[in-house]
């Protein structure tokens, strides 16, 4: 039996997407998923569970309250040695990708970043897909004689479950952690006010690059995001050019984002982009190049010039919402 482990990160109180589609990941090739959560939070139970979690398991200790990775590597490190997986899987955020390597060099086991795709082979092994040359390559990797397989997931690889009413079991784990691991101490946290962008759970994103022109012309793209109730991304010379903050940034360099509608305008389909939202699922690319390799991924190409096209998408949207 497959005993698939994955590990839940919390931010402002809420679950991160990343760590719901975790949960998906590990339904490909478990027969059960437990969601390990470092909060005994009813209602965060109650959503991971319905999104797929066969069980949740709640990390209890009084060293767990403030975010401190020595005190996490810690914690799982308990849990994988004192039960037996096959895999853990964690979101692709900064955290994961440290509790991952981490834990895997602790472990002496096999680690995978940024997985795009997981499944099992007629010899029921597991199978990591992975992304290579800036997305241009798809690679398979298969973890030889490792008696547990680590891996982190790429945002919007893996699209969360829909919520469903579901039973599963809660277990609660009191772990008595040493300091001997704990380098660091959070002495305080100090948030830095800047503008929020959400890209990674957004399900709508207009994205702009070179091709818009100038910083008054990310105004259309702004009025289109508000319209399709979206946010508003762009590509790296976009904001090198400095027509808009670099938290808006798709790409390789950027946030990986996976939406249910991603519409690219002026944007030519540089790889370092196009690796960082080929995930969507549904894709809508305005160029005036019709031999732009932006078409090459997209659903729907309009050829054209985005000036022109904009307006035009404004309108008819704004005339739709009104009758």
């Amino acid at each position: 039996m497959k005993n698939i482990l994955t590990f839940v990160e919390i931010k402002e109180g809420s679950i991160l997407k990343n760590s719901l589609e975790a949960i998906s990941a590990g339904k490909k090739i478990g027969d059960k998923v437990i969601a390990t959560i470092l909060e005994n939070n009813e209602k965060m139970i109650e959503e991971l569970i319905n999104r797929g979690a066969d069980e949740v398991l709640v990390l209890k200790s009084e060293k767990l309250g403030k975010v401190n990775l020595d005190i996490y590597v810690e914690a799982l490190e308990n849990v994988l040695k004192d039960r037996e997986f096959t895999a853990f899987i964690l979101g692709g955020t900064l955290v994961g990708k440290e509790l991952a390597s981490r834990l895997a060099s602790r472990l002496e086991v096999g680690c995978v970043t940024d997985a795009i795709g997981l499944k099992l082979d007629e010899n029921k092994n597991i199978i990591w897909t992975c992304s290579a040359y800036g997305g241009t390559l798809f690679s398979d990797m298969m973890m030889d004689n490792s008696k547990l397989q680590i891996g982190t997931i790429r945002s919007g690889a893996f699209k969360k479950l829909e919520e469903e009413e579901r039973k599963g079991e809660v277990v609660s784990l009191e772990l008595e952690l040493g300091e001997k691991g704990i380098k660091t101490r959070i002495v305080d946290v100090v948030k830095e006010i800047s503008e929020t962008v959400d890209l990674e759970s957004a399900e709508v994103i207009i994205a702009g690059g070179r091709g818009m022109g100038n910083a008054d012309n990310f105004k259309l793209i702004e009025q289109l995001a508000d319209l399709l109730g979206g946010v508003v991304g762009a590509t790296r010379p976009a904001i090198e050019a400095g027509w808009i903050s670099k938290n808006h940034q798709v790409g390789q360099s950027g946030k990986i984002v996976g939406p249910k509608l991603y519409i690219a305008c002026g944007i030519s389909g540089a790889v370092q982009h196009v690796s960082g939202m080929v995930g969507s699922d549904y894709i809508v690319a305005i160029n005036k190049d019709e031999d732009a390799p932006i078409f090459d991924v997209a659903n729907v190409g309009i050829v054209g010039n985005v000036m022109e096209a904009l307006p035009i998408m404004i309108n008819e949207i704004k005339q739709k919402k009104e009758n």
